[in-house]
């Protein structure tokens, strides 16, 4: 009894024998190219199907000029953020034919080029990349194939980008904890800058970072707060130096009754170290955080937060790129997706204290 061919050795060969057509007919079908009527088209399909044929990747590419992926670059793989909007990139590309090669750079723009590198040796037909950095982008204006930002905006880069809205957002959410009678109010981000704030917005090179700045200090002269500048903290990362911060942040004399955090990662090692002190969520201090992860509304409190639409993030920038891929040539487009604030239970009033001052 003769057996059936595996999976791997079957050919354009035998799937056009399938089929009854010629073997570059039936490769025009299968590699994507040229023009054939449509029941010749589905024939081929449907044999291929039978057969099991699954396509040599390196031949198409050949054949094709195309590798048939696109290579996706963010900033911090272990943060919900970016594995909720990389979901939303693959669930598109999947349904396009298109496969994902995903690189992480750390936020380190050295990390970042060399990512890039790699994926363009492989051939990719199109990048997505969050920018680590705003000042250094010489490496993706030399990128040849089409290229989309993720979550953070280049204006110098004529490409196609996807943001949110982030400097009304943090308006709005420092505009909340203001009219709920709060002025020691913290922005803790995960994001380095050397030295004071003091107002140096030029320096920071990535721009969800600035525009969120802005928009907290912007609410904050609204509400007559002065120096608000000093109370921006940077480099809160995964480490036990910054949770040794955050701890002497917490336990200072002119603490903050209120906090807004940068993202969710950002925010539960602020919780964590909360409740270390001894403090209580909203009664000692009020928190608010970006981003809606799962833990933010589960815990004792659940915690107010700035709802991004992630996964729409993800889904639109490689809508954008898979367009170009496929030869739209209109000018560069620019997203900005509105985000929602989802009111929990962890803001309140500040306990009074008689060394309260703005």
């Amino acid at each position: 009894m003769k057996r059936p061919p595996k999976i791997s050795s079957i050919t354009v060969s035998d799937v056009a024998r399938e089929a009854k057509v010629s073997k570059a007919t039936a490769a025009r079908v299968l590699g994507g190219y040229g023009r054939v009527s449509q029941s010749v088209h589905a024939a081929v399909l449907e044999a291929a199907k039978a057969l099991g044929y699954r396509p040599n990747e390196l031949a198409r590419s050949m054949t094709t000029g195309r590798s048939g992926s696109i290579g996706v670059v963010v900033g911090d793989i272990e943060n919900p953020f970016f594995s909720l909007a990389v979901r939303g990139i693959s669930d598109v590309a999947r349904l396009s034919g298109i496969n994902v090669i995903l690189a992480n750079s750390g936020e380190e723009v050295e990390a970042e080029k060399s990512a890039i590198r790699v994926l363009l040796a492989k051939q990719v037909d199109g990048l997505i990349v969050t920018p680590a950095q705003a000042a250094d982008i010489a490496h993706l204006r030399e990128i040849s194939c089409p290229l989309a930002l993720l979550d953070r905006a280049l204006p110098e880069l004529d490409v196609d980008t996807v943001t949110v809205d982030d400097r009304n957002a943090a308006q709005r959410a420092t505009r909340m904890l203001t009219q709920a009678g709060h002025r020691r109010i913290a922005y803790v981000t995960a994001a380095v800058l050397s030295g004071d704030f003091r107002g140096a917005a030029s320096r920071i090179n990535t721009s969800t970072v600035r525009e969120r700045i802005l928009g907290f200090l912007e609410a904050c002269r609204e509400a007559d707060i002065e120096n608000a500048e000093r109370n921006i903290h940077f480099g809160s990362s995964r480490s036990e130096r910054s949770h040794a911060l955050l701890l002497e942040m917490l336990g200072s004399a002119d603490r903050p009754t209120a906090i807004l955090a940068s993202d969710s990662v950002v925010a539960l090692d602020l919780f964590k170290a909360i409740r270390e002190c001894g403090l209580g969520i909203p009664r000692d201090i009020s928190l608010v955080t970006f981003h809606d992860a799962d833990w933010t509304s589960v815990t004792t409190p659940p915690i107010t937060v700035i709802d991004q639409p992630v996964y729409a993030l993800g889904k639109s920038a490689a809508e954008l790129l898979i367009r170009r891929l496929k030869g739209d040539d209109r000018p560069p487009e620019s997203i900005v997706l509105p985000t929602t604030i989802i009111e929990r239970m962890s803001v309140g009033a500040p306990l009074r204290q008689p060394d309260d001052q703005s």
